[in-house]
C-alpha cells in the first residue's frame, strides 16, 4: 500500500508539472496525466491558447497524448488532473469508463463532479494548496481568458 501512495504522489506531481508547463507557455495552468498499471501513458496540459484549439483542455490533451487505447486499458486507468474536470473532460472520462479521477482542487472551479459520481466514478479531491494558488493567481491576472476557457 505504501508503494501505491508513493506512485500516486509522483503521478499527481506529473500533472502539476504539466500545469506549470502550460502557464510557462502562456496558457492556462491545468495539467493532467492518464495512468495505466502504475505507468503514465498520456500527459498533457491545457493547450487552448497555444494551439488555438477549444477542445484541448488538460485532460483532453492527456487523452490525446495517450493515443488510441483499448476499452480494457481505459477501464483500468486513473486520471490525475490539477482542477475539477469540466463537463467536456468529464464526458470523455465517462465515455472511456475511467473508474477513478484524482483532482488537485475544486475550490476555484467545480466541474461536473456530481455527474461523475452519479456514474460511479471514484473521485479523490486533494485540495492541493499549490493547485489552488496557481489557479487563483491565473484567474486574477487573466479573468477574460479564464472565462473563455470555461464558457462563461
Amino acid at each position: 500500500m505504501w508503494e501505491l501512495a508513493m506512485n500516486r504522489d509522483a503521478f499527481f506531481q506529473a500533472a502539476v508539472d504539466e500545469a506549470k508547463r502550460g502557464l510557462a507557455e502562456g496558457g492556462i495552468p491545468i495539467g493532467a496525466v492518464l495512468v495505466y498499471r502504475d505507468k503514465i501513458i498520456g500527459r498533457g496540459h491545457n493547450l487552448r491558447v497555444q494551439n488555438g484549439d477549444p477542445l484541448l483542455h488538460g485532460e483532453m490533451s492527456a487523452f490525446r497524448a495517450a493515443g488510441r487505447q483499448s476499452a480494457k486499458v481505459y477501464r483500468e486507468c486513473v486520471l490525475y488532473t490539477t482542477l475539477s474536470p469540466c463537463p467536456m473532460c468529464s464526458g470523455a472520462a465517462l465515455l472511456y469508463r475511467i473508474p477513478k479521477i484524482v483532482i488537485g482542487e475544486n475550490r476555484t472551479f467545480l466541474g461536473a463532479e456530481d455527474w461523475l459520481r452519479s456514474q460511479n466514478v471514484e473521485l479523490d479531491v486533494l485540495q492541493d494548496a499549490e493547485c489552488i494558488q496557481l489557479m487563483r493567481e491565473f484567474i486574477e491576472r487573466a479573468p477574460a481568458l479564464w472565462h473563455e476557457d470555461i464558457g462563461v
